[in-house]
C-alpha cells in the first residue's frame, strides 16, 4: 500500500459501482487510470466490469465495452439474468472478427497474427476516438496475447494502449483470465492497480469466492482477502472486518435476562460491550438461556438478533413457548430478529457482513451466535475461525453490543471435549452440565469466569419450566457435579423438587 506524495493534490475518485469494493479502496478508483482485473474463467471479472460500466451510465457518462472474449449477445444475456439493461453502454464486438470454421483458414490466422493484432488495435483506437468514453472495459487480454505471439510484442502493444488511454482521459479496466503461465507480472507494473478474483472449491457446499487488491498506486487500501458472492444483481463484496475502524460511545450498564436469580448469579447481568460464552453438551439449555436475554432486551425496546446456524425459526419459537415466552409480537415489531444461517452456503466474510448490518442498520444491542459449532463448519481452517472471531468480538465490544456465543461440547455426561477453545476471548463463561442424582438426569450451571465485576461462584441446579428458568440453592453438599457423577457429602436434601413443572 502506498500513500499519496506530500504536497500533491489527491486525484479525483470514482465509484467502481460496487459498494464493498469502494470501501476496500477507501472511496473508489482514481479516475483516468488503467487497472488490471485478473482471475480464472468464471471468477466474476465480466460481472464486476459490467457493474463498473453501469455505474458510469447511471451518472450519465459515456461507457464502452470492448468485446474480445464474449460476444455482444452473450453480454446481453448476462445482463438480462442480473436484471440489468445495457442501453447506456456501447458494445464494440470484436469477438468473432478473427474466428473461422474453415480448417484451411486457421493457419492463415496464425500466420497473419501481426496483421490481426494491428487491425484489432486500430479498430479499438478509432472507436474510442469517435465515442470519447470516460469508462472503458477491455475484455479480455488473452486474445491480445494470442495475436501478439511474442511476449515482447504483446507488452509493447499494451504499453501503447495504456499511453493512448491516458491521453483520452478515460478510466480503463483490463480483464485477464490468467492464461499466461505463472501470471503476467510485467503487466502488473504497467497497471495503476491490480485486483485479483479467486474461486475456490470446498469439499462440501458452495464454492468460496474472494478478492484481493494486489496493488493500487497512491491509494491506502484495505489489504488481505475479502469474501464475495455473485447473485442476481451482481457482485456483493464483504470487506474484511477491521475492528479498530469502528467505535461507538456507550455506557457500560447491565443487560439483564429478566430472571432475577440468573442475573444475581452473573453479578447483576452482562455489561454492554462484553461477550459471554455459554458452553455445555447438546440439549442442556444453552439456546434457551440465551433466548431469555434476547427476549428481555426486545421487551425493553432494545433490538436483539439471533444468528441460528443449527435450528430453524420454528424450533426456536417452540422452545420459547415451552418456557412461557411469546416471541411472535417481538418478531413482528422488529425488536427481535432471527437470521437463519446455512454454513454450507455462506462464506465467513458474508456472515460478518450480516452481523455488521444487524448492529449498524438495525441498531442491535444484543447479538447471539447459535452456535460456534455451526460457524466452525463454515470455515475450512480452524486458525482463521479464531482470528475472525477475535476481530468480530472486538468489533461488537467497541460498538457497545452484548455478544452471547453458544458452544456445544462433544458428549452428554462424563468427560467433555470442546471442538475449539475460545474461552480466553470471552469476558464471561457460563458452564452448563448434565449430572445424575437420585436416578434422574439433572442440570447444573455455574459462572466460571467474569472479567467485569463480581459474580457468584457457586454451582446451582436449574430447570426449564413452563414459567421460565428456575434456579435451585447452591449445591454446597455435592462434590464432582461437572464430572457427571457427583458425590453427595451432606445430610439434607439440597436438590430441587419434582413439582417444578420441568420442561424436558
Amino acid at each position: 500500500m502506498t500513500a499519496p506524495e506530500p504536497g500533491k493534490a489527491s486525484q479525483a475518485r470514482i465509484s467502481s459501482g460496487i459498494a464493498g469494493l469502494d470501501e476496500i479502496l477507501g472511496g473508489g478508483l482514481d479516475a483516468n487510470r488503467v487497472y488490471l482485473v485478473e482471475g480464472q474463467p468464471g471468477s466474476g471479472k465480466t460481472t464486476l466490469a459490467l457493474q463498473f460500466l453501469l455505474e458510469g451510465a447511471r451518472l450519465g457518462e459515456r461507457t464502452l465495452h470492448i468485446c474480445l472474449s464474449e460476444s455482444g449477445p452473450e453480454l446481453q444475456l448476462i445482463a438480462e439474468r442480473h436484471g440489468w439493461s445495457l442501453d447506456g453502454i456501447e458494445l464494440f464486438d470484436l469477438s468473432s472478427s478473427e474466428a473461422s470454421l474453415d480448417p484451411d483458414e486457421e493457419l492463415t490466422v496464425f500466420q497473419s497474427s501481426a496483421v490481426e493484432l494491428g487491425e484489432t488495435t486500430t479498430g479499438i483506437i478509432e472507436q474510442i476516438k469517435a465515442l470519447k468514453p470516460t469508462r472503458v472495459v477491455f475484455d479480455s487480454l488473452s486474445e491480445m496475447r494470442i495475436f501478439a505471439q511474442s511476449p515482447l510484442r504483446y507488452r509493447r502493444q499494451i504499453m501503447a494502449l495504456k499511453h493512448f488511454f491516458s491521453a483520452q482521459k478515460c478510466t480503463v479496466l483490463l480483464l485477464d483470465d490468467l492464461s499466461s503461465q505463472g501470471g503476467d507480472v510485467p503487466l502488473h507494473s504497467l497497471a495503476h492497480g491490480v485486483i485479483l478474483l479467486e474461486q475456490n472449491p470446498v469439499d462440501f457446499g458452495a464454492e468460496r469466492r474472494r478478492l484481493r487488491v494486489i496493488k493500487m498506486r497512491g491509494i491506502q487500501f484495505k489489504g488481505g482477502y475479502h469474501d464475495f458472492t455473485i447473485r442476481r444483481g451482481g457482485l456483493e463484496i464483504y470487506p474484511r472486518l477491521v475492528a479498530a475502524e469502528h467505535h461507538k460511545r456507550f455506557l457500560g450498564e447491565f443487560t439483564q435476562s429478566g430472571n432475577g436469580e440468573l442475573d444475581a448469579l452473573l453479578g447483576g447481568g452482562l455489561e454492554r460491550g462484553t461477550n459471554a460464552l455459554f458452553i455445555g453438551p447438546a440439549g442442556v439449555g444453552k439456546s434457551t438461556l440465551s433466548l431469555t436475554f434476547a427476549v428481555a432486551a426486545a421487551r425493553r425496546g432494545d433490538h436483539a438478533v439471533i444468528f441460528a446456524f443449527d435450528e430453524g425459526r420454528g424450533t426456536i419459537d417452540a422452545r420459547a413457548r415451552a418456557i412461557g415466552l411469546d416471541i411472535e409480537p417481538l418478531l413482528k415489531a422488529g425488536t427481535l430478529r432471527i437470521e437463519q444461517i446455512d454454513p454450507a452456503e455462506m462464506a465467513p466474510g458474508e456472515f460478518t457482513h450480516l452481523v455488521r448490518l444487524g448492529v449498524e442498520r438495525d441498531k442491535a444491542r444484543i447479538v447471539i451466535i447459535d452456535s460456534l459449532n455451526g460457524y466452525l463448519n463454515a470455515m475450512p481452517d480452524e486458525r482463521f475461525l479464531i482470528l475472525q472471531m477475535h476481530e468480530l468480538l472486538s468489533y461488537l465490544s467497541q460498538m457497545g453490543v452484548v455478544a452471547i456465543l453458544l458452544l456445544a461440547q462433544h458428549g452428554l455426561v462424563g468427560p467433555m471435549e470442546t471442538p475449539v477453545d475460545i474461552s480466553y476471548l470471552s469476558d464471561a463463561v457460563l458452564m452448563l452440565r448434565y449430572f445424575e442424582a437420585e436416578g434422574r438426569v439433572r442440570r447444573a450451571l455455574s459462572v466460571l469466569k467474569k472479567r467485569s465485576g463480581a459474580h457468584e461462584d457457586t454451582i446451582r441446579e436449574y430447570r426449564l419450566t413452563s414459567e421460565g428458568i428456575k434456579l435451585g440453592p447452591p449445591m454446597t453438599e455435592f462434590r464432582g457435579i461437572f464430572t457427571g457423577s457427583p458425590t453427595y457429602t451432606g445430610t439434607q436434601q439440597p436438590l430441587m423438587s419434582k413439582s417444578d413443572h420441568e420442561q424436558g
